[in-house]
């Protein structure tokens, strides 16, 4: 799934990056980042509503290269200046993660299992 379809399906926008072509064939969602550190996501959006800088380490520690904050989270610029750096594209909605979950599997984008 295109991640510019992930937008569109969950009413997102776009925080920083621009790599909205990429096609990624994983959600994982957590807010427990040490759960997302146990997977071996390939292609993966991490959806989360952790909006802190351990997000971001631990997408880059992962090699994920996009996060979906969800519930409207606010992204500080420590966030935003570390995801350039690491290559990783912010993305928001204010939508639950629940909701946001059930709306990308239901759009074909399959879970770490």
């Amino acid at each position: 799934m295109k991640v510019k379809d992930i937008i569109k399906a969950v009413n997102g926008r776009v925080i920083c990056g621009d790599d909205l072509e990429k096609d990624l064939t994983t959600g994982c969602s957590s807010d427990l980042m040490s759960d997302i550190l146990t997977l071996e996501p390939v292609n993966a959006v991490l959806i989360t509503g952790l909006a802190n800088i351990q997000a971001v380490r631990t997408a880059d520690m992962a090699g994920i290269s996009h996060i979906l904050f969800v519930r409207d989270k606010q992204v500080t610029k420590e966030m935003i200046d570390l995801a350039l750096d690491c290559g990783i594209t912010l993305l928001e909605t204010g939508d639950s993660m629940f909701n946001v979950c059930g709306q990308l599997s239901k759009e074909g984008l399959c879970g770490p299992y």
